[in-house]
């Protein structure tokens, strides 16, 4: 008795052909970590999806990275390495999508040249995907300098984890990459290629012809993640009146402990002295009322109501 075929997500009849996600930028910019975040995105919504990180690829064919030395565009060895690493990723991009039931491969590398994208755009059309690029450009050296110790420190091309050293080789890192680097060009050279800019972790967003839904998605998504850490606090209102006598549901307002509890949560975010801080609330009184105690600015969302609690008389 054969099995029954899989049921694909609603998301997955939406890509009409395979698509490659291609990142862009120099090093400590954030694209892994926002090529992990957007695979595990498509995956969530249904669209079978897989990061092939250059990184990964290198360091299988040069076990033992000594320095930035080796990034130098004038290092004729290292370029045959790194162009044969990108090749051999390629073609496990080609299995994955026609395959193994792919539907969308992230590229994760710097891509930084017009020559390393204008190879990866000939293997697409000889393949049939789609492509989108995703460009980070910062300028911010926090950001950049940020992004190095929380990522890069723990990186296996230094396992002696010294700081200071970590800095300042991968800063040398990425001036060699600056030498050759060519943004993707929205007025002339790129004008037809579809890609999204993100500049300096999301200040402000550079769109491009967008072919389809699944791109569409990607954008969406890509303008609402932020690339530095940040804290989320969840809290429950106040006790409600409701609360008091052990009912559910209704829109009741706060009972006198549950002022007490807005006042008390006031101070606790007074000490934590958070900058910029932004509060949501659903549109019943009870989250309303705790968050006026806060007296800071909050915003109202209905997709926050409490779902599935009546009131039943009796």
């Amino acid at each position: 008795m054969s099995a029954l075929p899989r049921k694909k997500a609603w998301a997955s009849y939406m890509t009409n052909s395979p698509t490659l996600i291609v990142m862009v930028g120099l090093p400590a910019r954030g694209k892994t970590y926002m090529s992990k975040k957007l695979t595990r995105y498509l995956n969530w919504i249904g669209v079978p999806t897989k990061v092939f990180n250059l990184g990964v690829y290198r360091r299988e064919a040069v076990q033992s990275y000594k320095s930035f030395e080796f990034f130098r565009h004038d290092n004729e060895e290292a370029m045959k390495i790194r162009k044969h690493c990108a090749l051999v990723a390629l073609e496990d991009v080609k299995s994955y999508l026609l395959e193994e039931g792919g539907q969308i491969a992230v590229f994760d590398a710097t891509n930084t040249t017009r020559e390393r994208r204008d190879l990866i755009l000939d293997f697409a059309k000889e393949n049939a995907f789609k492509v989108f690029f995703v460009e980070s450009v910062c300028d911010d050296p926090e950001v950049i300098a940020s992004n190095i110790w929380e990522v890069k420190l723990s990186s296996p091309d230094y396992p002696e984890r010294n700081r200071d050293h970590v800095m300042e080789d991968f800063l040398k890192r990425i001036e060699c990459y600056k030498v050759t680097y060519q943004q993707l060009d929205p007025d002339d050279y790129d004008k037809d290629l579809s890609f999204i800019k993100v500049i300096n972790v999301g200040q402000r967003f550079l769109v491009n012809t967008v072919q389809d839904y699944i791109q569409s998605k990607i954008v969406y998504y890509l303008m609402n993640i932020h690339v530095q850490p940040r804290t989320i606090y969840l809290c429950r209102h106040g006790e409600s009146e409701h609360n008091l006598h052990g009912r559910i549901g209704g829109d009741a307002g706060l009972s006198s402990r549950g002022k007490q509890f807005a006042q008390v949560l006031k101070e606790f975010l007074e000490e934590q002295q958070i900058v910029d801080l932004k509060v949501w609330t659903s549109q019943l009184k009870r989250t309303i009322q705790t968050a006026e105690a806060l007296r800071v600015p909050y915003e109202q969302w209905k997709i926050l109501n409490e779902i599935d609690a009546v009131s039943i008389l009796l």
